[in-house]
């Protein structure tokens, strides 16, 4: 046993501890202590962060103590991403990767029902079309990155790499679209997206390329655009509350803080309790016919008159993935919802001197077909080399939702020991019921992890009225919920009095679901009348 450990731990240190993934992990770290407000001054101003090393199976660092350590730590340990020697840039290892082609395909599917089209559009921008919208691009200026050389030689016009893709698209739907028969056009992609501005990349949450879909529709009526925009508003709720078991609220953004160039957003917002921070989950915008005007996207309607269209664009990235491991990660790492795990079920032989060695082999064997059979991603770690309990935390580490424990009581019993990765709970079935039993405890599992995180983010919820009562709770990581009178000037005025180390607050969204507004109430910030309930609060 002491022999696998010291092998595991050598292989680990051989693994993530590297000089240049260490800096960055610390540099994840200061994010995180920053969101946290956890952050420590030093008399010395320039000494740099020590890195704690790992020394043993299980993590270095707590959830609750130390979450920016904590999250870089998971996401390498748990194999979902590996650093990769261009500060910003991750390889996305199978484990995540499977999730992400999980929710993939769910979404794929629903769009297609939609008569959504996929197609692929080039990942290079000439800077004439880049620049051709001056409100979007100046959202997305700092983000740009530039190609200017050719080998040894300077291009003679700088290209761009896509942050987003309207400039991209645009001048070929002004080709495309000539009459009201060539409406709606409905066009998607999956690609990724490059935005280099940030200094301190986090895994998921903040990388200079991510992968994403992104949405781009044309109509020819206003409430077309308004009716598909909360459709896939939809499908994105479902993709988190329903796959990856985290609450969101579903919302429209402030005029400050919506889409460049765009008419309005609708966005769903998660929050996390530990850092005290909500984190945009996915968008969907109505694009007007801003857009449409400077690419000159028009069409003869049936009266044979000219018309411009209404667009949206819509999109969702591998940001996801980090959400999920923020909210329902624990101090033994990685806990996946059923619906999206790449293993579902993890079946482990119990082995003694002498045990009947190869009958529980088989019975493991066995158990993997029948679930496999049932549509249950299931399977078994046969490796002589490492122990039970080794494999116990190995898979723990990486999330799996149930495990199974097949040993010679249980072979001559003819059962299972089951155990659950959210609460720990063991219990023993008969293989006769297996399918059945294992079953309802994935939907179980699914089900107390979605309850669970909405109970931690409903506690965070804070109803203020008041300036002070705003500053008091933004002060104890609350999700705030406040009155306002949405003014974009009272908004930059918040951003401007809450702004310090841990960064400014600002409107996350109001929700479609509004409690009732009293005649009279006042804006929390300015006192004027109010005219909704808005979310507020510190973001990613």
């Amino acid at each position: 046993m002491l022999c696998e450990i010291s092998a595991w731990c050598h292989y680990f240190m051989k693994i993530i501890m590297p000089f240049s993934k260490a800096t960055e992990a610390s540099a994840i770290t200061r994010v995180f202590d920053m969101a946290g407000g956890e952050q420590k001054k030093s008399g010395g101003g320039g000494k740099k962060k020590e890195v704690k090393k790992e020394t043993g199976l299980g993590l270095s660092f707590t959830k609750d103590e130390n979450f920016g350590e904590w999250y870089s730590e998971v996401v390498v340990s748990s194999e979902m991403i590996e650093y990769y020697d261009i500060s910003g840039c991750y390889i996305l290892r199978p484990w995540a990767m499977s999730i992400w082609e999980i929710m993939q395909t769910f979404f794929d599917a629903e769009i297609k029902k939609m008569k959504v089209k996929n197609c692929y559009f080039p990942l290079f921008v000439s800077p004439g079309v880049l620049l051709k919208e001056k409100d979007h691009i100046e959202g997305f200026a700092p983000e740009v990155a530039w190609v200017t050389k050719s080998g040894d030689s300077d291009l003679e016009v700088p290209i761009a790499i896509r942050p987003t893709s309207e400039t991209v698209m645009y001048p070929y739907y002004s080709k495309w679209i000539r009459g009201h028969r060539d409406l709606p056009l409905r066009l998607n992609q999956w690609c990724n997206v490059v935005r280099w501005e940030f200094s301190n990349p986090t895994p998921f949450i903040r990388s200079r390329e991510f992968l994403w879909q992104e949405g781009h529709t044309a109509f020819a009526t206003k409430e077309e655009a308004d009716t598909e925009v909360l459709q896939i508003l939809e499908l994105y709720r479902r993709i988190y509350e329903e796959f990856l078991a985290i609450p969101v609220a579903k919302g429209r953004k402030s005029e400050l803080e919506k889409f460049a160039g765009g008419l309005y957003t609708t966005s769903i917002e998660a929050f996390i309790p530990n850092t005290g921070r909500g984190i945009q989950g996915a968008t969907s915008h109505c694009l007007g016919q801003n857009f449409a005007k400077m690419f000159e996207i028009n069409y003869e309607n049936e009266k044979g008159e000219k018309a411009m269209v209404w667009q949206n664009s819509w999109g969702y990235s591998t940001r996801t993935i980090g959400v999920m491991v923020m909210v329902h990660g624990d101090d033994k790492g990685l806990v996946l919802p059923p619906k999206v795990a790449a293993l579902q079920v993890i079946v482990i032989p119990i082995t003694y001197k002498d045990a009947d060695t190869q009958g529980i082999f088989d019975a493991c064997t066995a158990t993997v077909a029948t679930l496999s059979e049932a549509g249950i991603r299931a399977e078994a770690d046969l490796r002589e080399n490492y122990s039970p309990g080794w494999k116990y935390s190995n898979w723990e580490m990486k999330g799996v939702p149930l495990r199974i424990e097949i040993g010679p009581q249980d072979l001559k019993n003819n059962q299972v020991r089951v155990a659950r990765r959210d609460n720990g709970e063991k219990t023993d079935i008969s293989r006769v019921f297996l399918v059945e039993q294992v079953k309802g405890m994935l939907d179980k599992i699914q089900q107390n992890l979605f309850d669970a995180a909405k109970q931690k983010r409903d506690a965070c919820i804070e109803v203020v009225k008041t300036w002070d009562e705003f500053v008091k709770a933004l002060g104890q990581k609350k999700l705030i919920l406040a009155p306002w009178c949405d003014e974009k000037e009272v908004e930059k005025d918040v951003k401007a009095r809450t702004k310090g180390e841990m960064g400014a607050a600002k409107s996350l969204c109001t929700p479609f679901e509004q409690p009732e507004l009293a005649e009279g109430t006042k804006c929390f910030a300015s006192g004027k009348p109010a005219k909704k309930w808005t979310y507020w609060g510190r973001s990613y």
